[in-house]
C-alpha cells in the first residue's frame, strides 16, 4: 500500500529504490475511477503508481497502489507534466503504461507522448475523431447510427436552429475543455432566444465551437453504454464489450450510482461501429439514451477513457484496464469465457445510491436485503452474484476511510470521478 503521497521529487526517489518485475502502470487522476483502474490491474499482479496533482484522493490510501505522488496538472503546464512523467518512467525498471482518467490527463498524455511510457490508446488525432462531437455526429449520420438532432452555430444560421429545434434545446460544445472552462459544465439547457444567443457569445470569446442540439425525451432509467476495449491493429484480440444499463442516478439526472449488465445488441453494435469507423483503440464508454419518441438509443458522447463504474464490465468477466495492459507489455490475459457471453453484474457507488433513496423512495428496493447483507458482511467480494462497488470494499478499507473522512472536514476534492 501507498502509505505516502510523495512531491515528484519524493516520487522519484522512492521509485529508483524499488524493484518491479514487470512495467508498473501509472494511473492519473488518483480518485474513484482511478482506485477501480487499480484494483483491476493489481488483481493480476500489475504494479500500481498513482497520480495525480492533490493528495486528497482515495487512490493513495488503497492496497492496489504501490506508490503515489504529485505531478504537474497537465492543464497548467503541458511541459512540465511530460518532463514529470518522463523523469518517473526513467526511475523505473521498465517502461510504464499510462492510464488517464478523466479528459484532462488523456489529453496530457496524447498531446505531450512522454518518453518512456506506453499509451494503451490511440494517438491524438484518434483520440480527437471520437471526441470532437461534431465528427461523431457526422460519422453517426453516415453510418446510419440513431443520435438527436444537433447543429453546429456558426456552420447553420441562428433563425434556423431555434426554428428547426424549438424551445427548450440544449447546448453544447463540440470540445468540451474550452466550453467548460466557460460555463463549469458541458451541457446546457436554453429556453429561449436571448439565453442562446447569451450562451454562443460568451462561448466564443472562449474559442469554443458550439453544438446545438434537441433536448431529447430521455425515457428516465433508460441510459444505456458500451464499456469496451477495442485492442490496436494487429493484436490477436476481439474487442472487449458489456453493456450497461444506469438504472439509478443522483441526481436524477447526474453520476450514475447503480448500474447493471444488460443485453442490448444495438447498443453494442453501433458503439463499436463508430469506434472502428474512428479508429480508435482503447478504453472507452459510449453513452446513449433511450428517445421515448424515436422508441430506440441515440448516442450522445464517447469517453475516450476509464471512467467512475469501469469496476462492472471487470466483475462481468471483462477486465479492461488488464486487456489493455497485456496488449501494451505482451503479457497473456484471456476474459473470462462464457457460452451466453458476459456473466451479470451490477456495481454501486454507496454514497450517491444512499443520497438517492432518502430523496426518493422509489428506489430503496433495487438492492434487496439479501444484496446489502452481502455488502455490509463483505462477502460479495467474494461471491459469484457479480455484486461490486465504486470505493467501498472491506478487504481494502483505506479508500472509504479517506472518502468518509473528506465527508466529515471541509477538504474538498477537485472531481467527482
Amino acid at each position: 500500500m501507498a502509505d505516502t503521497f510523495h512531491d515528484t521529487d519524493g516520487l522519484v526517489a522512492a521509485l529508483a529504490d524499488a524493484a518491479f518485475d514487470r512495467p508498473p502502470a501509472l494511473v492519473a487522476n488518483a480518485h474513484v475511477t482511478g482506485v477501480s483502474v487499480a484494483r483491476a490491474l493489481a488483481a493480476h499482479d500489475v504494479p500500481v503508481i498513482a497520480l495525480d496533482r492533490v493528495d486528497s484522493g482515495l487512490a493513495p490510501p488503497s492496497d492496489a497502489v504501490d506508490y503515489a505522488g504529485r505531478v504537474t496538472y497537465p492543464l497548467d503546464d503541458a511541459d512540465g507534466f511530460r518532463a514529470d512523467v518522463e523523469r518517473i518512467a526513467d526511475a523505473v525498471d521498465h517502461d510504464p503504461v499510462a492510464f488517464a482518467c478523466m479528459d484532462e490527463w488523456v489529453r496530457g498524455f496524447a498531446e505531450t507522448e512522454p518518453a518512456g511510457v506506453r499509451l494503451p490508446f490511440s494517438d491524438l488525432a484518434g483520440v480527437e475523431r471520437v471526441l470532437d462531437k461534431a465528427n461523431l455526429y457526422a460519422l453517426c449520420e453516415e453510418l446510419g447510427v440513431p443520435y438527436p438532432e444537433t447543429y453546429e452555430v456558426g456552420e447553420t444560421p441562428a433563425d434556423e436552429v431555434c426554428a428547426a429545434l424549438g424551445f427548450p434545446f440544449v447546448v453544447k460544445p463540440a470540445h468540451k475543455r474550452k466550453f467548460e472552462e466557460a460555463f463549469g459544465t458541458n451541457v446546457i439547457e436554453v429556453a429561449d432566444r436571448a439565453e442562446f444567443d447569451e450562451v454562443v457569445a460568451e462561448a466564443r470569446e472562449y474559442g469554443a465551437t458550439v453544438l446545438a442540439q434537441e433536448k431529447v425525451n430521455v425515457e428516465v432509467g433508460a441510459d444505456t453504454s458500451l464499456a469496451s476495449y477495442v485492442p490496436p491493429e494487429g493484436a490477436d484480440r476481439e474487442p472487449l464489450a458489456v453493456v450497461g444499463n444506469a438504472a439509478v442516478r443522483y441526481p436524477e439526472f447526474g453520476a450514475s450510482c447503480l448500474v447493471e449488465r444488460v443485453e442490448e445488441p444495438a447498443v453494442r453494435e453501433h458503439a463499436l461501429t463508430v469506434l472502428e469507423e474512428t479508429g480508435y483503440h482503447g478504453i472507452s464508454e459510449s453513452e446513449f439514451v433511450y428517445d421515448a419518441d424515436r422508441e430506440e438509443y441515440v448516442l450522445l458522447d464517447v469517453n475516450t477513457r476509464p471512467w467512475k463504474w469501469i469496476s462492472m464490465p471487470v466483475a462481468a468477466g471483462a477486465n479492461l484496464p488488464m486487456a489493455a495492459y497485456a496488449d501494451a507489455t505482451g503479457v497473456a490475459y484471456e476474459a473470462a469465457a462464457r457460452e451466453d457471453g458476459p456473466r451479470d453484474a451490477r456495481w454501486v457507488y454507496l454514497p450517491g445510491y444512499l443520497e438517492r433513496c432518502l430523496t426518493d423512495d422509489a428506489f430503496w428496493d433495487v438492492l434487496g436485503d439479501d444484496d446489502w447483507a452481502s455488502l455490509l458482511s463483505g462477502a460479495f467480494e467474494a461471491s459469484e452474484g457479480g455484486l461490486t462497488t465504486g470505493v467501498y470494499r472491506p478487504s481494502d478499507p483505506g479508500p472509504a476511510v479517506t472518502y468518509l473522512t473528506g465527508e466529515f472536514t471541509d477538504r474538498e476534492y477537485y472531481c467527482s470521478c
